[in-house]
């Protein structure tokens, strides 16, 4: 079952002056956001950027993982509060996406900490969005009970 999604971008200028707009093609969940280097690289001033998408999307795909990993384990949660935190630096003179560092903060009754854990380094490592980043960004997760 394959699934195809659509983002489409507006751009207008070089890279260092110019800005785009950034909208959802499949669900239209937003349009026209904007998006421009310097926020990538500097003050994001009300714009988005490649790598906060890609946080959202990470931090979205892995607690829909962790969700059906704590099920399958005997312990659905109550709820579950993911952060993504992507990091873009220069490697061998070009930008590149470094790191994705997952926190999780869960409400899980009936399940202790190690094993909260342990399920939470399983779904790093089954969601989609990992398992496409895996082998090119450092992939962490801090996982925690309240």
């Amino acid at each position: 079952m394959a699934v195809t999604r659509r983002a489409t971008v507006k751009w207008v200028g070089d890279l260092a002056t110019g800005s785009g707009e950034l909208s959802a093609g499949t669900s239209r969940a937003f349009t026209a956001l904007p998006v421009s280097w310097a926020a990538r690289t500097e003050n994001a001033d009300g714009k988005t950027s490649p790598e906060e998408l890609l946080a959202s999307a990470h931090a979205s795909c892995f607690s829909m993982a962790f969700s059906s990993e704590l099920a399958k384990a005997g312990s659905p949660p109550d709820s579950l509060d993911v952060t993504s935190e992507i990091t873009l630096d220069r490697v061998d003179g070009k930008m590149t996406v470094i790191s994705s560092k997952l926190t999780v903060r869960g409400h899980v009754p009936g399940l202790d900490g190690a094993a909260f854990k342990a399920l939470a380094e399983q779904a790093k490592d089954g969601c989609p969005i990992s398992r496409a980043l895996k082998g090119n960004v450092a992939l962490s997760v801090e996982a925690s009970l309240d």
